[in-house]
């Protein structure tokens, strides 16, 4: 009886036991899943902020990028040098060159202005580099075809200089040549202390990459296609036989487009003092050894009053040529007499632009009109005189504006040149 007892008692000692442990096990493994619940809690937390975090960074970064009002400088640049990395070609962020060869431009975005540009000397001193309204990089589809001009104007005049390359330090860098050969761009801050101070020296054994030595008698002034284009003229630096600084450009291109933006920028240090920005930008298509043209930029930095920024078409009027690699042929379609004599003979006049001729630098044209009575606007200051309705002419200041009316050999009697935009 007692015996029955005892087991009875152990028995039910046994049973509190078992059911104390599996309380006590019921316990832990509620106490285990709660944290894992809150470790998803926090992760959860975690993405949420990161998620939100690269959004305000986007927007940061989006924000700064709108807040740069202009410029072809690296990105994130503050220095005039960091224009040109360590091979001297433009950064390929700012639209405007290609990393690897400086100068091979995307031919897809918005098209620009086709008008006729022109050096402007501003009393405008809020006309600067940094306006917010500009376009902020070049690209190729921003020139319309050639109609007839030399030149187009790109981004309404302004150049794509940032307010911090603006620096009066005197510098002067020229791309390193790219796999093919090509130039890149080359930039200086042109001012008096980087003018030449000895004569020119010869150039012939430069053979840029496309040349082609070929003339073109009665057709091409001076008879030769091309022409050793410097990319920042001898008279503005001093840089002579660089290979760095020589393209295969067009007779009509250098002395067309190219050469009276040159004379306007000498003519404005010279006569200022002022540094002025000033940087070409050689254009090739794809793989072609010649430029389809060059994009001539300037800026005075003292006083934001000398400012440019056109496009120059490396083109031939009366001839084709082949760009991939310099090749040439007469247009069979253009009006172009292949022999000057005769065009004389026929009262042709080699400057009509409706033929699709232009005679370089006008000498046909100039000795059929040396002795006729004309009316001419003069540069007293430069020295130089223009037909009326020359842009030039539109941007001679006042005090120096004098008109004049007789014929062009009296104004070189004294002194005069011809510009060489207009060909009076």
């Amino acid at each position: 009886m007692v015996l029955n007892k005892i087991k009875t008692f152990l028995v039910i000692i046994i049973i509190l036991v078992l059911i104390g442990a599996m309380g006590s096990c019921v316990s832990e493994t509620a106490q285990g899943v709660e944290p894992d619940s809150t470790e998803q809690e926090d992760a959860g937390d975690d993405d949420s902020l990161s998620e939100s975090s690269g959004i305000s960074g986007e927007a940061d970064e989006n924000s700064s990028g709108s807040s740069r009002t202009s410029g072809v400088a690296e990105s994130g640049s503050s220095e005039a040098d960091d224009a040109i990395g360590e091979s001297g070609v433009l950064n390929e962020s700012s639209g405007a060159a290609n990393e690897n060869s400086g100068a091979v431009l995307d031919a897809s975005s918005s098209a620009e202005s086709s008008q006729e540009g022109q050096a402007v000397e501003s009393s405008d001193a809020t006309k600067n580099a940094g306006q917010s309204e500009q376009q902020s990089a070049f690209d190729l589809s921003q020139v319309p075809p050639y109609s007839g001009s030399p030149v187009a104007v790109v981004n309404n005049n302004i150049p794509f200089f940032t307010a911090d390359e603006l620096t009066t330090d005197v510098f002067e860098k020229y791309s390193d040549l790219d796999s093919l050969g090509r130039c890149g761009v080359a930039y200086a801050n042109v001012c008096k202390e980087l003018m030449p101070t000895e004569p020119r020296g010869k150039i012939g054994m430069i053979r840029p990459s496309g040349w082609h030595t070929v003339k073109y008698n009665g057709i091409v002034d001076g008879n030769y296609l091309y022409n050793r284009c410097h990319l920042i003229a001898f008279e503005l630096a001093g840089e002579n036989a660089n290979v760095k600084n020589l393209i295969t450009g067009t007779r009509y291109m250098n002395v067309q487009g190219m050469e009276p933006y040159e004379d306007d920028t000498k003519s404005y240090v010279e006569r200022t003092g002022h540094h002025v920005l000033y940087r070409v930008t050689p254009i090739f298509e794809g793989d072609n050894l010649v430029a389809s043209g060059v994009l001539m930029e300037a800026h005075s930095v003292e006083d934001n009053n000398f400012y440019f920024c056109v496009y120059c078409y490396n083109v031939q009027p009366g001839i084709n040529i082949n760009y991939a690699n310099g090749d040439s042929e007469i247009d069979e379609n253009a009006q172009v007499a292949s022999d000057t004599s005769q065009t004389e003979e026929a009262g042709t006049d080699n400057s009509d632009t409706s033929a699709g001729v232009i005679a370089a630098d006008g000498a046909d044209a100039a000795q059929q009109t040396d002795a006729t009575e004309k009316t001419y606007v003069l540069n007293n200051n430069t020295k130089k005189f223009h037909y009326p309705e020359c842009p030039s002419a539109d941007t001679i200041k006042p005090k120096n504006k004098e008109i004049f009316t007789g014929n062009r050999q009296t104004l070189i009697d004294q002194g005069y040149d011809p510009c060489k935009r207009c060909n009076p």
